[in-house]
């Protein structure tokens, strides 16, 4: 089964709402500049409401990796996205005591033996590539480039997808997740609660073709 993560969760009636509507995984942006940042302490707040069956993933941005690390612990988070410049090393330190999902801004020439140099990361997200911005652009990332990243590798397919596409971007792609932050957003940091129904129902759909 293709896993659903709602990504840049703000308050817990949104956390509530993706997980009514089937998300998998829900994560947390501790991106300062994100206009989907949330404070510990909220995640805090959160964190004990969600079931055990939906992981709970961190978003950091060139943070260093003890920082990372402590928040992981300290919120009982069941993986940490890296959605920055981060280094081989970095990823192999952190994924010492958790998975680790590398980030990566993905264009038609992306090249794919980049990931190789990555053999400790559990798992790779491919985002649309925006210059001065770290994901949460709503632009398409190039899905042939990821359709061939995915055969073999555990690819997390984000940017651009929203309700009109997620069904055929399944089909073509056939990642191993599906990442989705503004494409289900009334407006950034605030999901619409029938948008998350219909993005995962859609992914459901494009699975079964």
């Amino acid at each position: 089964m293709i896993r659903v993560k709602i990504c840049g969760i703000t308050n817990a009636a949104d956390a509530l709402a993706a997980i009514d509507a089937g998300a998998n995984l829900l994560g947390f942006n501790f991106y300062p500049h994100s206009p989907r940042h949330i404070a510990e302490a909220e995640v805090a707040k959160i964190r004990p409401q969600l079931p055990t069956k939906v992981d709970a993933v961190g978003i950091f941005v060139n943070a260093p990796a003890a920082d990372v690390a402590v928040v992981c612990k300290s919120l009982k988070l069941d993986a940490a996205q890296l959605h920055g410049d981060e280094t081989p090393e970095i990823v192999a330190e952190l994924a010492r005591n958790l998975p680790v999902v590398k980030a990566f801004r993905v264009e038609p020439d992306f090249p794919l033996g980049i990931l190789d140099e990555y053999p400790e990361a559990f798992a790779f997200l491919f985002d649309a590539a925006h210059t001065g911005q770290y994901g949460g652009t709503g632009r398409a990332t190039d899905w042939d480039v990821a359709r061939r990243a995915a055969v073999g590798r555990r690819i997390i397919l984000a940017g651009g997808l929203k309700v009109e596409n997620v069904a055929a971007a399944v089909r073509i792609v056939r990642p191993y997740g599906i990442d989705v932050a503004s494409g289900v957003e009334s407006r950034p940091g605030n999901k619409d609660h029938g948008l998350l129904r219909e993005f995962i129902q859609e992914v459901r759909r494009g699975e079964r073709k």
